[in-house]
């Protein structure tokens, strides 16, 4: 004859009147972790209270029930109560639902502490992701979100940005094939089939570090830090009709400028708006480039300019700047460390001051019509123009003009800083060119027979031998 089973009999439930809840002291828990108490109590002031409290009737002396309850487990639960109480947010009676364990249980109170505490499952990171990713979905902003779940906006940021990754790869971190670290740095491109490809690629090589990772899916974009995107703006980029890449998990700069040609396309356009308000000077040509090889310059002769006289407010203001300059280097100039404030402020003068040393140069203006000038980007991506430079053919069309005009240095000279120019020069048309290309604001006579490329004639030469 079978035995029977003995069946499982579960403690019974009731609504107990909060004043009669006291705080067991044989909570496991002595270690703060999670959202504060005061975090806590808003969340259960908004959606109410999620479990019930497990508690123990509380015994005399001589063993009989004092109609009071002690809570053993779920000690955070019942200080966010009790600060709703004091907030009188809470009513004192107000019943609260619990789980009464029997008194005569063998189970002691640590134990359904410590009970509670173990087998509770921490949520998967990656549900977290999705369920923020769902709540985004029933249109809820990322504000909303974070107020919500009491998380800072970037962390909702950071958790959408990674339940958007590739559903492959995010298989392969639910099956625990790929750290969160490396998800975090597939994060960097909203590209999918790029995520897995570089994931086929690392995984296969064994390079699969999340630093790796992160440089080969940026390796064929420019840092927002690059001279050419500060020059453009990445606002102007953006604006164009690209975004940028950006990494919200690691230190990037600003980010990461995914298209080079439409970039380009920018630095072009912009370099040659302001090649076309330098032409106006009447400078013979203009050639534009982000950056000249060293030596560009070699062999070309250089009219020697004269720095701009200073205005009596400019006079002024200069000397203003020197004595506060000075005053606070002889401040500070024994100080172990200079307060961040003042730090800034010498920064801000030193700057000022350069300002006045690069002021503009002038040139005679009947000299300008023989000479050209350099447009580029400087190291820190603004724009540096270099006037004043003669090329060998030109040095002899001077005549009469050079007599009086400074003289002309020549050799390997180095652009230096912008240079204005003195009176108004004859109106003529200027050259200019973009990195050597075919010249822009001067071309040739439609009717004029061009010369062919040499690739063209070398190709047409080819053709014509094979022919014969």
């Amino acid at each position: 004859m079978a035995k029977a089973v003995q069946k499982i009999k579960l403690s019974s439930s009731r609504d107990i009147p909060f004043y009669k809840l006291v705080l067991a002291q044989s909570n496991v828990r002595r270690i703060k972790a999670g959202i504060s108490i005061e975090d806590l109590a808003e969340d259960i002031a908004r959606r109410s209270l999620l479990q019930s409290r497990n508690v123990r009737a509380v015994l005399d002396a001589e063993g009989q029930e004092t109609g009071m309850f002690e809570v053993p487990a779920g000690g955070r639960r019942y200080r966010a109560l009790e600060l709703l109480v004091k907030q009188k947010r809470l009513a004192k009676t107000a019943p609260v639902p619990c789980i009464v364990t029997d008194a005569g249980t063998e189970i002691s109170a640590e134990e359904d502490s410590l009970a509670e505490n173990v087998h509770r499952v921490a949520l998967h990171p990656l549900d977290q992701f999705r369920a923020f990713q769902t709540l985004r979905e029933q249109r809820k902003t990322e504000e909303e979100i974070a107020a919500i779940f009491f998380v800072s906006i970037g962390v909702v940021k950071q958790r959408l940005r990674l339940a958007a990754v590739s559903a492959k790869l995010l298989d392969v971190y639910a099956d625990d094939g790929m750290s969160l670290e490396q998800l975090m740095a597939f994060s960097v491109t909203a590209d999918h089939a790029r995520q897995e490809q570089v994931w086929e690629n690392v995984n296969r090589s064994g390079y699969d570090e999340p630093h790796q990772i992160r440089r080969v899916l940026t390796e064929r974009a420019v840092q927002a830090s690059d001279k050419r995107a500060r020059f453009v703006g990445v606002a102007a980029y953006e604006a164009a009709g690209d975004n940028v890449l950006r990494d919200l998990f690691e230190e990037d700069g600003g980010g990461w400028l995914e298209d080079i040609v439409l970039l380009e396309r920018l630095v072009a356009e912009k370099l040659r708006t302001e090649a076309e308000a330098i032409a106006a000077e009447g400078w013979k040509w203009i050639e534009l480039s982000p950056s000249f090889a060293y030596g560009h310059d070699h062999g070309l002769g250089r009219l020697e300019g004269e720095p701009a006289d200073l205005t009596a407010e400019e006079r002024t203001s200069l000397d203003a700047l020197q004595a506060e300059y000075a005053a606070l280097q002889e401040k500070y100039e024994d100080a172990d460390e200079i307060p961040n404030d003042v730090d800034t402020r010498l920064g801000e003068l030193e700057q000022a001051l350069a300002a006045f040393e690069e002021r503009p140069h002038v040139f005679d203006a009947e000299a300008i019509p023989h000479a050209g000038v350099f447009v580029s980007i400087d190291t820190d991506g603004m724009l540096h123009v270099a006037r004043g430079y003669v090329r060998r053919e030109d040095e002899a069309t001077f005549g009469a003009a050079t007599a009086a005009a400074p003289d002309i240095e020549t050799g390997a000279a180095t652009p230096g800083t912008d240079e204005g120019v003195r009176g108004v020069p004859p109106a003529r048309s200027n050259v200019i060119t973009m990195a050597g290309q075919t010249p822009h604001a001067e071309e040739e006579e439609d009717d004029a027979i061009r010369a062919l490329p040499d690739r063209l004639v070398a190709e047409l030469t080819a053709h014509r031998t094979l022919a014969l």
